[in-house]
């Protein structure tokens, strides 16, 4: 079993910055697929930004220069650092682990006021 454990989050205002990390733990024998999924409300679930455990990253065009997604494999730990955030930034992010399926974290309220 694998859990994740998310901080980070909460209110800002357009063009602050916010950070978000995420922990997991349980029997991890080896670095895996981490990274972010974001959903708005009444809205899907979209991917944010994805690290692989050798570091290679994608990020959804939409936050391209602005979010960096970086991780500590000794820590299992996958970390997303917002700048630049807009109003349209806002949701419930989800931090997410691959292998053999997904895990969730518990998600983390950001919210950017205008």
């Amino acid at each position: 079993q694998v859990q994740l454990v998310e901080s980070g989050g909460g209110l800002v205002q357009a063009g602050g910055s916010l950070s978000l990390s995420c922990a997991a733990s349980g029997s991890i024998s080896r670095p895996k697929v981490m990274g972010w999924y974001r959903q708005a409300p009444g809205k899907q679930r979209d991917l944010v930004a994805t690290i692989i455990p050798g570091g290679i990253t994608n990020y959804a065009d939409s936050v391209k220069g602005r979010f960096t997604i970086s991780r500590d494999n000794a820590k299992n730990t996958v970390y997303l650092q917002m700048s630049s955030l807009k109003p349209e930034d806002t949701a419930v992010y989800y931090c997410y682990l691959a292998w053999e399926r997904m895990y969730w974290g518990q998600g983390t309220q950001v919210t950017v006021s205008s």
